[in-house]
């Protein structure tokens, strides 16, 4: 369903999204009422507050709940999948330990930083996250220590990543809308969101790490096994309910796990190559490009990645029926996180489709302040108001592209760095990744606001400070 009229002026519109947000939080945070159930009700009474019609009210919730689920459910099932048979067979302990190693224990989340800074070159923040996960838990678990130490530098470099550099869809569509060089936002991008992540994201994980105490959680993938595939104290059995037998089996070399994680990559890379050929007419259509940018396709590239786990190391796992037990305990614990996720896409739809964006835009753009910061600004309003930060992008740009007809390519490219960042700051209730974070790293929500949300501003922030120096030179 396409955004509606506002029903009511700007002032009614913003109370409306600012209560909304206020009741979701205190029902979470002070009532404890699960957060799934929360946010369901308080996209119901959104709704039907913000002038969404009665009988439209179902749809607009279930339509964006659908849609959330569709792009979440199966690339988390997937993930998971692939992370469980990982942390069993010991291939993510492998895997730590050559990182660990290479560059030694106190640049681990650097490392590891630096890692899905690669990673997230052609993969989405939601798909590089799942993978990434067994790999964050087990550094985490192995030295101790908050776990901010190690998540927030990988989760923020695929935020940054997403955010700033093609070919990921909201700067490919923002550059597109107001005539910017995409070449030139790749060249530019890639130091941008370098310094963004460095300064906005790894710094301040320092910091958070010494003052917040996040333990690593076992939710999806049960204790860490060392060297030799046992569990800590134990006899090779799994504590974490998986059917793993008593018997001790050789891990994978770290060349099949480096090998297994780049799959997903490079055939998402070859989906992302075509789609940009052919978009340029470089290439013309046939069934081989569709082919070929089918297996590229970020689910099946997942899904081919995970029948290459299962057949590389399915047996280490032990037998069928232990295989089986083991992908079954990675599924269950996953459903209040992809519910969860699922209900924060229907919460930042239903402010979409009310109107509240529109309200926020319209108000800032009669302001008459500088383009640069206005960007910012509508962005940042957007990305508060409905959640998602591609939305935000896309929409910002598509306002304000008739103000740059005169603009050189630099400043083109700094005014999508500065829609980037205010695309990215204040990650909050109604945003899906807000809720992935949080369940992924098992977080509480004030936890998640003190330290995610805090951490996307920061990111932003220096994004946009990268997009004003950019802007002053060109």
């Amino acid at each position: 369903m396409d955004p509606l009229e506002p029903a009511y002026g700007t002032t009614v519109m913003l109370l409306i999204a600012l209560a909304a947000v206020a009741v979701l939080l205190t029902l979470i945070i002070v009532v404890r009422l699960h957060a799934f159930l929360a946010l369901v009700l308080v996209s119901l009474l959104t709704g039907l507050a913000a002038g969404i019609p009665v009988a439209d009210v179902p749809t607009v919730m279930l339509q964006f709940f659908g849609s959330t689920l569709g792009s979440v459910a199966l690339l988390v099932a997937l993930g998971v999948m692939l992370g469980r048979i990982l942390e069993t067979t010991g291939g993510a302990q492998v895997l730590a330990d050559t990182l660990v190693s290479r560059f030694g224990e106190k640049r681990a989340p650097f490392a590891l930083g630096v890692a899905a800074l690669i990673f997230g070159f052609p993969i989405f923040f939601d798909a590089g996250l799942v993978v990434f996960l067994p790999i964050i838990l087990t550094v985490a678990r192995r030295f101790g220590g908050s776990l901010l130490y190690y998540a927030l530098p990988a989760a923020g470099a695929f935020a940054a990543m997403h955010a700033i550099v093609p070919p990921h869809p909201g700067p490919v569509a923002a550059g597109t809308d107001i005539g910017a060089d995409l070449g030139l936002l790749l060249l530019l991008g890639i130091p941008v969101a370098l310094l963004s992540w460095y300064v906005g994201v790894y710094l301040l994980s320092r910091l958070m790490g010494a003052r917040i105490d996040v333990s690593a959680s076992d939710l999806l993938f049960g204790e860490t096994r060392d060297a030799e595939g046992r569990a800590p104290g134990g006899n090779g059995g799994d504590s974490s309910g998986s059917a793993i037998g008593t018997t001790t089996r050789t891990v994978p070399s770290f060349g099949t796990v480096l090998g297994l994680l780049l799959l997903p990559m490079l055939l998402i890379s070859l989906n992302t190559v075509l789609s940009t050929l052919l978009e340029a007419e470089t290439i013309e259509q046939s069934t081989l490009v569709d082919a070929l940018m089918l297996v590229g396709n970020t689910p099946v590239a997942l899904l081919i990645t995970l029948l290459a786990a299962i057949a590389l190391l399915g047996s280490r796992v032990g037998t069928r029926d232990e295989l089986q037990s083991t992908i079954d305990d990675a599924l269950g614990p996953i459903c209040s996180i992809i519910l969860i996720t699922g209900a924060g896409g229907m919460f930042g739809g239903v402010l979409r489709t009310s109107g509240i964006g529109e309200v926020l835009t319209s108000s800032l753009g009669d302001v008459g302040i500088p383009l640069l910061l206005q960007a910012f600004l509508i962005a940042t309003a957007l990305r508060v108001a409905q959640g998602s930060a591609t939305v935000a992008l896309t929409t910002t740009a598509g306002l304000i592209a008739s103000q740059t007809s005169d603009l050189g390519s630099l400043q083109l490219a700094a005014l999508v760095f500065a829609i980037a960042g205010g695309s990215t700051v204040l990650s909050h209730v109604n945003d899906s990744g807000f809720w992935l974070v949080s369940r992924f790293f098992g977080m509480d929500e004030r936890t998640t606001l003190k330290t995610w949300t805090v951490m996307e501003t920061t990111l932003g922030s220096m994004m946009f400070a990268c997009a004003t120096a950019i802007w002053v030179i060109g």
